[in-house]
């Protein structure tokens, strides 16, 4: 019954929004004639009743939720829909808002005749506010809809050297891939999956990390996906950790039993794909009699639930030269990792998707994830530590990357201190 009564105020919310800024549009194409302004409202109309039967239909139980196909539908029509809308309708406020202060105006102050912009050939205000709203409109909507067809796939290399003062010089030249945020359950195009990961072993890493977050909910989505990620191969090997979606903890589950058979199952995907899954461990990794210390750390977040245990992490990595850490949410570096184990020389996390949009310019970057993260894509060095944020490979939600295209880290090991510029 909550659950509806939710659905119902949604609804009605969503269609007011859908009038009010219909209101905008019907103004603008006053002076259209009959069949243009008759293709404009169905076209404007359309979407929306999309967006309606398919919540519909997800909400009422009709469509499984676990369709990841019609999932991906809904929830890219409906942010395709409403965002535009969204801003549309700030503009046709603020037109409401301007006349009904006009007409304040001149109703008490005003007894002059106002003489209207038809007659002296010139645009009124409200059609200027209304264009540059429908303007303003188009643009996340052009945005969203090539995220979806192009750049949610857009597969992308950033490569970085990490000098480390204490590296074995039998790992100097070491190239370590990092992959992070798969989010298996939203995927829906396998052929361009796929090519992301022939690109990564076209980098011949001679180490592979994945840094969480294999599924939104159910080990069950990356079923289909085994035969792709499966195809990652590394000498040293391929190690991998859990993020936040990896526990299960945004879905209800029918008992504490069926909670516990879906970990055991994601824990049984790592091996299928050939991952060595580290559970608040670490290993040595070794060559030519040399080791270094690696540790994968179970989700620890500021804002999340933490099953992480980082002494327990650490147990035996103190005499190591060079420690490198996996822990998915960056938020951990700052909170513990800086301040308690200022030995940890490299840290690689991920979590945020640069919230899978922003812009660049050269070497500058900005997404809106910087509002919300300090340390939200790329390397950042405090001290003697450093941690490099991966952007993600997959997506959630929004199916679609504006701007922030997934990403393939390749970090190149180099035993030395950072040159400075």
């Amino acid at each position: 019954m909550h659950r509806l009564s939710g659905f119902l105020i949604a609804f009605v919310v969503l269609l007011l929004l859908d009038y009010y800024a219909f209101q905008g549009i019907r103004f603008l194409t006053k002076n259209m004639g009959s069949a243009p302004k008759l293709i404009v409202t169905i076209a404007y109309w359309l979407l929306t009743v999309i967006t309606i039967i398919g919540l519909i239909g997800l909400f009422g139980g009709l469509i499984e939720r676990d369709n990841r196909f019609w999932r991906t539908v809904i929830f890219g029509s409906m942010f395709l829909n409403y965002f535009p809308k969204l801003i549309l309708v700030l503009f046709v406020f603020t037109d409401d808002l301007q006349r009904f202060f006009r007409w304040i105006f001149q109703s008490t102050f005003s007894s002059e005749t106002v003489v209207s912009p038809e007659a002296t050939n010139t645009i009124t205000r409200s059609e200027f506010l209304l264009k540059t709203g429908v303007v303003a409109a188009s643009i996340p909507f052009i945005g969203t809809s090539w995220g979806i067809i192009s750049g949610a796939h857009d597969y992308r290399v950033r490569k970085h050297t990490i000098y480390l003062p204490n590296l074995p010089k039998e790992f100097d030249g070491i190239q370590v891939a990092q992959i992070s945020d798969i989010h298996a359950g939203s995927f829906f195009n396998k052929t361009a999956v796929k090519g992301g990961i022939e690109l990564l072993n076209k980098q011949k890493p001679d180490l592979v990390f994945f840094t969480g977050d294999l599924v939104n909910d159910k080990a069950s989505e990356v079923k289909d996906y085994i035969d792709v990620f499966n195809k990652v191969k590394a000498p040293l090997g391929t190690y991998s950790i859990l993020g936040n979606h990896d526990y299960g903890e945004y879905v209800e589950w029918s008992s504490p039993a069926a909670w516990k058979q879906n970990m055991n199952d994601l824990y049984t995907a790592h091996k299928e794909l050939g991952w060595e899954l580290l559970l608040n461990e670490n290993r040595h990794l070794t060559v030519d009699g040399a080791s270094i210390g690696l540790m994968g750390i179970e989700n620890w977040g500021i804002g999340f639930a933490q099953y992480g245990d980082m002494k327990k992490t650490y147990a035996g990595m103190e005499e190591l030269p060079t420690k490198i850490l996996l822990s998915h949410d960056p938020t951990h570096w700052d909170a513990q990792v800086r301040h308690e184990f200022k030995d940890v020389d490299l840290t690689l996390a991920g979590h945020t998707h640069g919230m899978q949009m922003g812009v660049q310019f050269g070497d500058w970057e900005w997404s809106p994830s910087k509002l919300r993260y300090k340390h939200w894509g790329g390397l950042y060095r405090e001290g003697e530590q450093q941690l490099y944020v991966n952007r993600g490979y997959g997506y959630i939600g929004l199916p679609a990357r504006i701007g922030m295209p997934p990403e393939i880290t390749i970090l190149t090991l180099k035993k030395g201190i950072q040159p400075t510029v």
